[in-house]
């Protein structure tokens, strides 16, 4: 299956997750998994957040920034994958001063 992101309606979501800022995306969402491709503004977060019910993976298109998980912080870079397992918690945040990129994949693997 191909997936076009230029074709996905492109949305700003303000405060993701009880984050700061924004999130700018594009997404693909099945019963079985969601498939974002986003970009973080300067100073804008991902709140923390627990997946109870499914994992994330987040690939660092461009940009740099950190992650906060399970209470520890995680430098990120353009090439860099962030895994945060079901069960785990974490936050993305974009300290930097351009805009962070990225392409997550967040599988359902149910409750």
């Amino acid at each position: 299956m191909l997936i076009n992101f230029e074709k996905l309606e492109e949305a700003a979501v303000p405060h993701m997750r009880g984050g700061e800022g924004e999130l700018i995306r594009r997404i693909f969402v099945n019963e079985d998994t969601r498939i974002m491709r986003g970009r973080l503004t300067p100073g804008s977060t991902i709140g923390l957040h627990t997946h109870e019910t499914d994992s994330e993976m987040i690939f660092i298109l461009s940009g740099a920034g950190k992650v906060l998980c399970d209470g520890e912080y995680e430098p990120l870079s353009a090439g860099s994958v962030h895994y945060c397992p079901k069960g785990h918690a974490h936050s993305l945040i974009n300290d930097g001063d351009e805009d962070l990129e990225i392409l997550a994949m967040i599988p359902n693997h149910g409750a």
